[in-house]
């Protein structure tokens, strides 16, 4: 699929599955010139047509399109212009995710193994005002070092080397805070120990130069 496709396809599919209600969440991409993709203000993402997309620069100035990014854009703007190797942004409020956000309940405890090798912990930030610099501001201890980050009060972030990989890590936030949630209602998660986190250091992540250890809570 061609990127503005396959952005569309994004879009849909959090719609379709809940993820995003009304003309919730927001999707981005970063282009080959450079420049980013991304959904405008005040359309359901089950809605959005070709036709539809922004083209912005890395300051948020709009190169191509007839209507406005979503003023949550300065979010998708922190990772990219602090990592080069994020190439997409996926913010969406799934329903069980949102919910631990909600409550002030990090999801950054040794839980589940594919989840740790995946995204190695998943951080809650500060409560900060949608459309302002709060978010950014709250954002920003842990854009370098986490994939997916907790909003307080406000839904899911996740940061992908494409729009695909984007979109698995939101719905792999989305499905472990949905099992976290049965395990709680069945007396609680029982974590990994210190060792078998240790073994899929080892095994899954070392090779890539990364470390989980620096990640995630124990």
């Amino acid at each position: 699929m061609e990127i503005k496709e396959t952005l569309i396809y994004v879009c849909r599919r959090l719609y379709e599955r809940g993820f995003v209600t009304a003309t919730d969440g927001n999707v981005s991409c970063r282009l080959p010139n450079g420049n980013i993709l991304t959904t405008p203000t005040s359309l359901s993402k089950g809605m959005v047509e070709a036709k539809d997309l922004i083209e912005i620069d890395l300051k948020g100035n709009i190169i191509n399109g007839n209507t406005k990014p979503s003023s949550e854009i300065k979010m998708h703007l922190l990772f990219y212009n602090e990592r080069s190797d994020v190439n997409a942004i996926v913010h969406a409020h799934p329903s069980y995710a949102t919910g631990f956000a909600t409550a002030g309940i990090a999801m950054d405890q040794t839980v589940f193994p594919e989840v740790l090798v995946i995204l190695g912990s998943i951080p809650l930030s500060k409560y900060g005002t949608p459309s302002t610099t709060e978010v950014t501001e709250a954002l920003m201890p842990y854009v370098k070092n986490y994939d997916a980050v907790l909003l307080a009060n406000h839904g899911v972030v996740t940061a992908g080397k494409d729009l695909i990989d984007a979109l698995f890590k939101m719905e792999k936030v989305e499905h472990s805070a949905h099992t976290l949630y049965i395990a709680r209602t069945l007396g609680g998660e029982k974590l990994l120990s210190h060792d078998d986190v240790d073994k899929l250091n080892n095994i899954f992540v070392k090779p890539k130069g990364e470390d989980l250890n620096n990640k995630i809570k124990y």
